[in-house]
């Protein structure tokens, strides 16, 4: 499947985006493995979080989803999963794989992960090193690909884990290991991410502490099921923010979004660039801090984008690339050298997109400048990349002519509905077959 994005003209609007991919993900883990009932609103029911859910349900846990982002998990406690009968598929989910590896490390029962092409072709080391340090077995194809095979019955024990690169989900592999491990596991983080992870362990009763960039905690703890909502996700509504941005005169009010601190690089990042965008009726969802987000029309100037900011917007880059495309003067990014182990390598994928629509790329290992032009019309490939598609269609909203952006069908695992949503605004895009 394909997007064909003709130039368009975006309206002011009130718009809704889909739950958090993160937060759905975990509370489906941590709901699982909790005694008692969990019930989740605002659910985000894309292929990603769907491909966990059903790995849950194969590990003996009865979960419902008696309305499309509602779901009901019937928590079987820290020791109630079950053997699965054959291996467990999640899909193009590299979240799902790093976290289920860090819950099924210590379980009594062995397990295959494995998922698409895309999934299992990407590096899992960074999750089998702590894993096995802490008394895990985990195998993997020469290369440190999946599948993985996790071996059953091993007794964990904590460790001191320092990461040699930040990362939220490698960080969540080992806290979720650390459950089941005899004494005090911590991670030392070389940069802030996301705290999701954390979050959820303490709204469902267990300690987890966090000083100077260390996080610990003691093995064994209790979860208890509670209600969970989880609010829009923030890198779905950057699609929005970026759209409205390029436009010429929109004024768009995002509703409900989750603002973790630990997530809003990319709000710094474009505001730095001289973007209109305020946070309005700031509130308190559960543990996770929400607001409205309101956006206007901005003219953006490029610059040095700060690496401090770059483990707070890890998966908005494909979109910054396209704003830095349409603002003043070069924008320099740097230290983003992760996107290359991402669904495609961002970096390439974006650099190639974009040259294909007239704008000038000069690539480095871990970085990029993109000199700020005019979009034309055109072909680009996604490389099967649903932020890389959902970047370029609204980069397509103001080009001189019609964009073709190709093998579009991984969109509906972060953000289903996705053509509605900016069809709604104006955007003028039409999902194509071949």
């Amino acid at each position: 499947m394909h997007f064909k994005v003709t130039p368009s003209t975006l309206r002011d609007a009130r718009v809704t985006v889909p739950g958090d991919k993160s937060i759905s993900h975990r509370s489906l883990m941590l709901g699982s493995i909790a005694e008692g009932r969990t019930e989740v609103g605002g659910f985000l029911a894309g292929e990603d979080c769907l491909a966990t859910a059903k790995a849950m349900s194969a590990l003996g846990v009865s979960v419902e989803q008696p309305a499309p982002t509602e779901l009901i998990i019937n928590g079987v406690g820290l020791d109630g999963l079950q053997a699965p009968a054959a291996d467990l598929d999640l899909g193009n989910s590299g979240t799902a794989m790093r976290l289920m590896a860090g819950l099924l490390s210590g379980q009594a029962f062995g397990s295959v992960l494995t998922g698409d092409a895309s999934l299992t072709g990407r590096p899992m080391g960074r999750i089998v090193t702590p894993l096995t340090q802490m008394g895990a077995a985990i195998e993997s194809d020469c290369d440190g690909t999946p599948p993985l095979q996790i071996s059953g019955g091993l007794q964990l024990h904590g460790i001191h884990y320092e990461m040699p690169v930040a990362s939220a989900q490698v960080k969540s592999a080992v806290l979720l290991a650390g459950l089941y491990a005899g004494g005090t596991t911590s991670v030392s983080e070389p940069a802030v991410t996301r705290d999701h992870t954390e979050r959820m362990l303490r709204s469902m009763g267990a300690a987890v502490s966090a000083s100077s960039g260390t996080i610990s905690m003691e093995g064994r703890q209790v979860l208890r099921g509670r209600q969970l909502e989880v609010p829009a996700d923030l890198s779905s509504a950057t699609f929005i923010i970026l759209g409205t941005l390029l436009s010429q005169a929109s004024d768009i009010l995002i509703e409900s979004v989750g603002v973790n601190p630990t997530r809003t690089g990319v709000i710094d990042i474009l505001q730095a660039m001289g973007a209109d965008i305020t946070l309005e009726n700031p509130q308190l969802l559960g543990e996770e801090p929400v607001a409205d987000i309101r956006v206007r029309a901005s003219e953006l100037v490029g610059g040095t984008v700060d690496p401090a900011l770059v483990s707070l917007a890890i998966d908005e880059f494909p979109a910054l690339f396209v704003a830095a495309a349409a603002a003043k003067g070069k924008t320099t990014f740097s230290g983003i050298g992760e996107l290359r182990v991402k669904e495609s390598d961002r970096i390439a994928t974006m650099a190639e997109g974009l040259r294909r629509l007239g704008i000038e790329v000069d690539e480095t290992d871990d970085g990029a400048v993109v000199h700020g032009g005019r979009f034309s019309g055109g072909e680009v490939d996604s490389g099967h990349d649903h932020r890389v598609a959902m970047s370029f269609a609204l980069a397509a909203t103001i080009a001189d002519d019609e964009v073709i952006i190709r093998d579009i069908d991984n969109v509906d695992t972060s953000f289903p509905g996705f053509c509605e949503c900016v069809g709604g605004i104006g955007a003028q895009i039409e999902v194509i077959h071949d």
